[in-house]
């Protein structure tokens, strides 16, 4: 498999392998595999979250309510620190 890289980043790259004493390979593979790792770990918690969501274990809030919520409890927040 060949994979292209900005020339930036493949300076990048060579110059992390030169200071780690790593093949430029080796150092692509662990962070490739690191990333799809990730990326799988991620999936999962979505895929769990929506299901929760779908048979009703958990209840959606609204965005823009959430917000509104924590914008008031920032605030009360604040007038406690510095009272008028």
């Amino acid at each position: 498999m060949e994979v292209h890289i900005k020339p930036e980043t493949e300076s990048r790259l060579t110059e992390l392998a030169s200071k780690s004493g790593r093949a430029t390979d080796d150092l692509v593979e662990d962070a490739l595999a690191g990333y799809l790792t990730e990326v799988a770990e991620v999936r999962e918690m979505l895929d769990g979250r929506y299901d929760d969501i779908k048979s009703g274990r958990v209840k959606p809030i609204d965005g823009e309510a959430f917000f509104d919520s924590l914008r008031q409890r920032e605030d009360e927040l604040l007038n406690q620190r510095n009272p008028k």
